[in-house]
C-alpha cells in the first residue's frame, strides 16, 4: 500500500500528495500501444496477466502512487447479456435497451460469475505492483450504465436515457446487485477502495440527480462503508447536497470545472480527488508549465491540514495522444512544489 494514498484516505495532512490519474494506462501510452499491436482490448481486459500487464506500465514509467485495474465499466452490461463489441467507432452493444427489450437482460447469478474476471485482474495486478503502490477497483455508475444500454454512448443530452427513466427501477432489478457483487469481488481480489465512475451524471439537473442518481449510489455507499469512492462528471457543488456528503464515502473525485480548493468544503471526509485540466497537458511547454503552477498555486496557499485528503490528478482521463513527457512533467513537478 502507498503511504501517500492511505493518508488520505485518513484525511491526515501531509506537504505531497499522492498522484493517480484516470485512464493512466491508456492509449496515449506506448507501453499500452505496444501490447494493443498483439492483443484486442477485449484480451488485454479479460486475461487477469494481461490486465496487470497494463496497469504496471504507467506505474513503473512515471511512478503514480496509485494504480487502477484495467478493465471498462461496460461489462456489466455484456454480463447481463446485451452483447459487447470494441470497434474503431466506440463500444458497441447487440442491441438497446428499450421497453420491449429490457426483459431479455439475463440472469444476475450467472452475470456475476461473468465478471470474476475482474477479481483475477484485480489479483494479478497486485502481484505485479511494487508494496509502497496503491491498488483501486472501479465500477460503472448505474445511472451511466443505463445511458449506454439507452443511448449506446454518453455523449449528447441523453433524451432517449431521460424519456425511458422509468425503465430505470427495472434495470436496478438486475444491475443493482450485480454492481454490488462485483464490488466485492474486487475487494475480495485485493482493491484498497472501488471508485464508481458515474460519465453520464454531468448531463442531468441536480434535482434529478437527487431523485433518481443520488438513492442508488447511496446504497452502495451504504453496503461497504469506507470502502466506495465517487466520481461524476460535469457536475457542480450544488449536485451534492448534506444527505450526500454525509455518506459514508472513502473519498470523491472532481472533474477541472470545479475550483480545488473548494471541493474539500463539498466532500468533508475522505480523499478528494482532482481535478487539472486534462487537455492542458497538450499546451505548448511554457504555457503548460504556466498552468500547471497556476492550478498548484491555490493548493500551495493552503494549510496541509486544510487541503488534507487531496489526491492530486485530473479532472477527467488522460486523454489520448497526450505527450509522455507532459505526464512525467506533472508528476515531477507536483512532488518539486508540494515537497
Amino acid at each position: 500500500m502507498n503511504l501517500l494514498f492511505q493518508n488520505a484516505l485518513q484525511r491526515k495532512a501531509q506537504k505531497t500528495p499522492p498522484i493517480w490519474f484516470m485512464r493512466q494506462a491508456g492509449r496515449y501510452h506506448q507501453h499500452y500501444q505496444a501490447l494493443r499491436a498483439k492483443h484486442s482490448f477485449m484480451e488485454l481486459c479479460k486475461q487477469p496477466e494481461l490486465a496487470a500487464e497494463v496497469a504496471l506500465g504507467p506505474v513503473a514509467e512515471f511512478d503514480f502512487d496509485v494504480s487502477i485495474l484495467f478493465s471498462d465499466i461496460l461489462f456489466p452490461l455484456e454480463a447481463l447479456g446485451m452483447g459487447l463489441d470494441y470497434t474503431d467507432h466506440g463500444p458497441q452493444l447487440a442491441y438497446r435497451l428499450t421497453p420491449e427489450t429490457i426483459g431479455q437482460l439475463g440472469d444476475v447469478n450467472e452475470a456475476i460469475n461473468f465478471m470474476h474476471f475482474q477479481k483475477e485482474a484485480v489479483k494479478a495486478t497486485r502481484a505485479v505492483l511494487p508494496t509502497t503502490k496503491s491498488l483501486i477497483g472501479f465500477i460503472g455508475g448505474p445511472w451511466t450504465l443505463f445511458v449506454y444500454a439507452a443511448e449506446g454512448s454518453h455523449a449528447g443530452s441523453l433524451i432517449q436515457s431521460k424519456k425511458l427513466i422509468h425503465l430505470f427501477p427495472q434495470f436496478l432489478e438486475k444491475m443493482y446487485p450485480l454492481l454490488k457483487e462485483n464490488i466485492r469481488l474486487q475487494l475480495e481480489g485485493g482493491a484498497e477502495i472501488v471508485n464508481i465512475f458515474d460519465t453520464a451524471a454531468g448531463e442531468v439537473s441536480p434535482m434529478f440527480f437527487q431523485e433518481w442518481i443520488q438513492p442508488v449510489i447511496s446504497n452502495l455507499a451504504k453496503e461497504y462503508p469506507g470502502k466506495i469512492g465517487y466520481y461524476s462528471k460535469g457536475t457542480q457543488p450544488v449536485f451534492f447536497n448534506k444527505a450526500f456528503t454525509d455518506l459514508p464515502w472513502a473519498g470523491q473525485g472532481f472533474d477541472h470545472r470545479c475550483f480545488m480548493p473548494d471541493c474539500f468544503k463539498i466532500q468533508n471526509k475522505g480523499f478528494v480527488q482532482g481535478n487539472f485540466d486534462q487537455s492542458l497537458l497538450f499546451a505548448d511547454d511554457a504555457d503548460f508549465k504556466r498552468a500547471l503552477h497556476n492550478f498548484l498555486g491555490p493548493m500551495k496557499d493552503m494549510s496541509i491540514e486544510q487541503r488534507a485528503g487531496w489526491v492530486c490528478g485530473l479532472g477527467h482521463g488522460v486523454l489520448p495522444k497526450t505527450p509522455e513527457k507532459n505526464v512525467k512533467l506533472f508528476v515531477d513537478t507536483v512532488r518539486e512544489v508540494l515537497s
